[in-house]
């Protein structure tokens, strides 16, 4: 049997491996080669369990006899990814009415009959298939309640319980393959991403009963607190047991440790808790990973049954590899792959405690991670009086616009009935770090009455307390425990040795100072996208901006221009200061010019009043400048054509601002970017205009400085025409949210309503606007760069859509030979780390997030 690979005994040269016949019998082969106390086991391989489901079963009797005759067994799954799960174990195989009599003389006969109780039931549910009701009764009932237990069994199957173990193996056997294999099972796994041929393993192992007269019972334990990661012995114990039931038996399990909450089994067992903790130390130096223990202890002596890998938040996996790498158990390369880049995300905000009860109200799309608890407000303004009276609110709104900007910066979450993964809301959230769920569209939002309707006919109003999981989606009720987030030594080390491994730039995306000094504090290298638009929505710039779009000549609009001069300027130089001399790239104006117009009518007529026009000419206006596809019209760089005013600004401001940076010894080379290019012929006015501007301020000033132009590819034509566009600049950056959109021909802002069920029927693998489709838009990418690079061979390129944060799009533009991506600020950590991953994978062949 030894040398057999389909039903192997489990010895230190068995030919086992976690391919062949999953992880639980890889590591028990690894805990008998270290010598543990380990029961006597057989694992049976992925091929010997599909030929059991099929109906051709090995030879049970051989399997058999490996045990003593008088063993009871149990048989426990062993799938290669231990979260791909598998059937439930089962125990006590062996039990009969010959066992009983010979365990009720050993334990008594209210202990025997329990084990045997405990097994019929297991027995008769998932191997003979009959009704669970009728053996759903309280197997601590004693010899009366096995009785009737038997009794039952033989009415429903027309025949005795099996007294013969080989028998009965081969029943449970079977009854698990048949039930890796059925369709539910399936379709769980692969939710888990496992492969749709997955194999299941069995391992098949002689019992320790855990009960007797002397010390006897089981338990868990580990040495790292599953939720924080610091060295803390957790886990439970509990007399006179079997299996994992001390994690499920309340205040009967006792502490490991001596606790003042209650009694220990250091003071029950002294001998045994230390033997536990020396073979758990060993578990972790020799396996190299924090390992949960399942022990068994009978008579005193302790046995080792399993170890699995202990169980972790996002938090406690940093703080646990960064200690293994410290310990030098592993290396610091290793530490980064054992993080999942995706999960980082979590440590930088407050999250739901994973203990934390949930009263869900509905799900949307989580959009910007992190919870929030507030009360619920649905505008701009009460979101705005509610933290002037230090009040945490939830903003909600059908969908937000530009001017919720300043509302979405006085919330705790924003939480929105329409839109996807690039919506204004997603967007702006991710950029503030703010809690943010869109595309709730299972609940009923009625702005009018200020209510919101959940599924089930819950009403929520104005002032009520809801919580809102950026990163499941989830919307709760009412206020559960939260984790703060947890940027300490740890995490800061672990980012260190990323940082040290990584070969692609990661920049920010970022529009305020507020969002300048997150990137920095997250160390991004520079800011590869400031959207300038977003200062015009200042209450105080508001006005001014509508007086330039009412004014009706080229030297009006250029005289309203003159007094935003000065705030641009003051602006920039905060942003240069932030950033420290890093590259800062500057988006020029991009948005049509409607949107910071009032839509109504009150807003009209206050409009008419700053203005001192009627009301009509006001109106008349605004409904002239209305387009029927806003997006796909006057904005971008055609804005920067038709009214060139506002880009001679916006350039004036960036050069008086990097001189004013000079003055005080930080010189900076400021990086200008025209948006939505499409032809040449654009650039070529563009690039005149601002050397224009650039050449009026250096005669005024008396002084030299260099910038570098370049341009944001958000139209497929620009990528085709980059050969074209390249020779004028000196970068390319590839806007993937706009180029995606026009890809696609697909609304960014309304893909959540039917991007779900694309995704489930298979039409899209992913959401296009949260994974970087590699193969349509990433043929652009590649394409763009190429030419572009082909006729400018200095260019640089990058992306600086939200994209840039997504470890997957991140792969694809290293392998693309990108020098950078951007994203939002709190997502620079995410990327930093997916980076460096790739890079360390491509060297050593390691991958991220490795399980021993």
């Amino acid at each position: 049997m030894q040398n057999n690979t389909d039903t192997t005994l489990i010895t230190p040269i068995a030919p086992i491996a976690t391919a062949t016949h999953g992880g639980r019998a890889k590591c028990l082969q690894r805990l008998v080669r270290l010598d543990l106390p380990v029961p006597r086991t057989v694992a049976l391989s992925f091929q010997a369990v599909k030929r059991i489901a099929a109906g051709q079963m090995p030879d049970i009797d051989e399997v058999d006899r490996q045990f003593d005759p008088g063993a009871l067994l149990c048989v426990r799954p062993s799938s290669e990814d231990p979260d791909w799960g598998g059937p439930g174990a089962v125990l006590n195989i062996g039990m009969n009415d010959q066992q009983y009599e010979c365990l009720s003389d050993s334990l008594g006969a209210r202990a025997a009959a329990a084990l045997y109780s405990r097994f019929v039931q297991a027995y008769a549910t998932h191997v003979a298939r009959l009704d669970p009701d009728v053996f759903d009764s309280d197997s601590d009932e004693g010899p009366k309640g096995l009785q009737r237990m038997l009794r039952a069994y033989e009415e429903e199957a027309d025949e005795p319980f099996p007294q013969s173990r080989p028998e009965q193996l081969k029943g449970v056997l079977r009854s698990m393959a048949r039930a890796w294999e059925g369709t539910s099972a399936r379709l769980l796994r692969q939710a888990k991403g496992a492969p749709a041929d997955a194999g299941l393993g069995l391992v098949v192992q002689e019992m320790i009963p855990g009960l007797g007269q002397g010390e006897c019972g089981s338990g868990v334990l580990q040495l790292a607190n599953p939720v924080t990661g610091l060295p803390q012995i957790t886990g439970r114990y509990l007399s006179q047991s079997q299996g994992r039931e001390a994690l499920g038996a309340g205040a009967e399990a006792i502490y490991l440790e001596k606790d003042p909450r209650g009694p220990s089994l250091e003071e029950l067992a002294p001998e045994a808790f230390e033997a536990l903790k020396r073979d758990a130390a060993l578990m972790r130096e020799r396996l190299r990973e924090e390992m949960q223990v399942e022990f068994v202890i009978q008579n005193g002596n302790v046995h080792i049954l399993d170890g699995v890998r202990v169980a972790r938040s996002p938090r406690a996996a940093v703080r646990i590899a960064v200690r293994l790498a410290e310990d030098g158990i592993i290396p610091p390369q290793e530490a980064v792959m054992r993080v999942d880049a995706h999960s980082v995300s979590e440590l930088l905000h407050r999250q739901v405690s994973p203990t934390a009860a949930r009263d869900v109200l509905g799900r949307g799309i989580g959009a910007s991670p992190g919870a929030a608890t507030g009360r619920i407000v649905f505008n701009a303004a009460a979101a705005q009086a509610s933290a002037a009276r230090g009040e945490a609110c939830i903003l909600v709104r059908r969908e937000t616009a530009p001017e919720d900007v300043r509302g979405m910066h006085a919330a705790a979450g924003v939480l929105t009935e329409k839109g996807g993964m690039t919506s204004h809301a997603a967007v702006i959230g991710r950029g503030l770090g703010l809690p943010c769920i869109v595309g709730a569209s299972e609940l009923t939002f009625n702005t009018r009455d200020k209510l919101l309707i959940t599924p089930e006919r819950r009403l929520l109003r104005e002032g009520d307390v809801i919580t809102i999981d950026g990163s499941s989606g989830e919307i709760l009720a009412g206020e559960p425990e939260m984790l703060e987030a947890a940027l300490d030594d740890a995490f800061q080390t672990l980012m260190g040795w990323a940082d040290a491994e990584r070969d692609i730039g990661i920049r920010a995306n970022a529009d305020t100072p507020a969002d300048a000094r997150t990137a920095r504090n997250f160390d991004a290298q520079g800011i590869g996208l400031c959207r300038t638009e977003h200062m015009f929505f200042d209450q105080g710039r508001l006005t001014v901006m509508r007086e330039m779009i009412f004014a009706e000549t080229s030297s009006g609009r250029a005289e309203v221009l003159a007094r935003l001069l000065p705030m641009q300027r003051d602006d920039f130089i905060q942003l240069f200061k932030i950033m420290e001399g890093r590259p800062v790239c500057i988006r020029l104006f991009d948005p049509p010019l409607h949107e910071f117009l009032p839509a109504t009518r009150t807003g009209q007529r206050e409009l008419a009043e700053a203005l001192d026009l009627p009301v009509s000419d006001v109106t008349r206006r605004i409904e002239a400048m209305a387009e029927y596809n806003p997006m796909l019209g006057l904005r971008g760089v055609r804005l920067g054509v038709t009214v060139p005013e506002i880009y001679e600004m916006q350039a004036r401001a960036i050069f008086e601002a990097a001189l004013a940076m000079r003055e005080s010894g930080e010189p900076v080379v400021p990086e200008i970017m025209i948006p939505l290019v499409s032809a040449r012929r654009e650039v070529e006015l563009i690039k005149a205009r601002i050397d224009a501007i650039a050449a009026t301020v250096r005669a005024k000033h008396g002084e030299e400085f260099d910038y570098r132009l370049g341009v944001m590819v958000e139209t497929p034509r620009a990528a085709l025409r980059a050969a074209e566009i390249s020779p004028y600049v000196s970068f390319l950056s590839f806007g993937t949210n706009d180029l995606t959109q026009m890809t696609y021909g697909l609304s960014r802002d309304d893909a959540g309503r039917f991007m779900s069920d694309y995704v489930r029927k298979g039409v899209f693998n992913e959401d296009p606007f949260h994974v970087l489709d590699v193969e349509g838009v990433g043929e652009l990418l590649k394409l763009g760069a190429d030419r572009g690079r082909g006729a400018h061979p200095g260019l640089t390129v990058s992306i600086c859509g939200e994209h840039g944060g997504n470890p997957e799009s991140i792969e694809f533009c290293r392998e693309a030979g990108f020098d950078y991506v951007s994203c939002s600020p709190f997502r620079v950590p995410v990327a930093r780390l997916a980076a460096a991953q790739l890079a360390i994978a491509a060297k050593t062949g390691l991958n991220a997030a490795k399980r021993p």
